[in-house]
């Protein structure tokens, strides 16, 4: 018998199992392609970059650069979410008078709080921060973000994962402002239903963060705070 040529040696009996064929439209993915050994690298800087990321109370004059809410928010809107739903609307206000309207009604809520709704132990936790009913930065900055969860509605379809996907979408939008040199502030005045009057959305948006957006004052001051160290924030097993 001839010597077998070990080119042509007979195939797998078995092959592998076909992926099925998915029943809804799909795209090729174009993953980033990063070198191994920049990986870690590539997060240490970025965690570098925000971790000199601070909320900030005291807002310049000066104006924004063009086009950098617009980039800042197309950013956020490419958050992961419940079934694809996106539920977010971001509502940029800029008019003085609209800012205005937006502080007094903050304001109010705020007075309340601090007066009659707050616990003594949630008012203890603040304490550190030196927060108050005053929310000056809702005019001082120029440009406030109001976020809306999107509910079920005449013209939009029911969500999921709502708040999981808004805060995804927000934690998305503050690292863009941050890139671009801004300073920021989560501000969740409750209850919130006012935003809506204020910012003319139909009763199926619920506001759901406050974020003013703009230069830090040159005098501006932030609490001293301090992180957690990371053998408190994350456990392997």
């Amino acid at each position: 018998m001839a010597d077998r040529d070990p080119s042509r040696a007979p195939s797998d009996p078995t092959p592998p199992p076909l992926r099925p064929t998915p029943s809804h439209p799909t795209a090729p993915l174009h993953p980033m392609s990063v070198p191994a050994h920049e990986a870690a690298d590539r997060c240490r800087d970025f965690y570098r970059l925000m971790d000199r990321r601070r909320t900030v109370r005291d807002y310049s004059t000066r104006p924004l650069p063009e086009g950098v809410l617009e980039w800042a928010v197309r950013t956020a809107a490419t958050a992961p979410s419940g079934a694809h739903v996106q539920p977010w609307r971001f509502v940029v206000v800029t008019d003085p008078d609209r800012k205005r309207r937006l502080r007094e009604a903050a304001e109010a809520e705020e007075r309340e709080f601090y007066a009659h709704r707050a616990s003594e132990e949630w008012l203890a936790a603040l304490a550190p921060i030196g927060t108050d009913w005053h929310k000056p930065f809702l005019e001082d900055a120029p440009a406030v973000i109001v976020v809306f969860e999107v509910h079920k509605g005449p013209n939009s379809p029911r969500p999921y994962y709502t708040k999981e996907s808004v805060g995804i979408a927000v934690g998305f939008l503050l690292s863009a402002l941050h890139q671009a040199g801004l300073a920021t502030l989560t501000h969740t005045p409750s209850p919130m239903r006012f935003l809506n009057e204020v910012c003319d959305r139909p009763p199926e948006e619920r506001a759901a963060y406050v974020i003013p957006v703009g230069y830090p004052a040159e005098d501006a001051r932030v609490p001293d705070l301090v992180r957690k160290p990371l053998d408190e924030v994350l456990v392997r097993l």
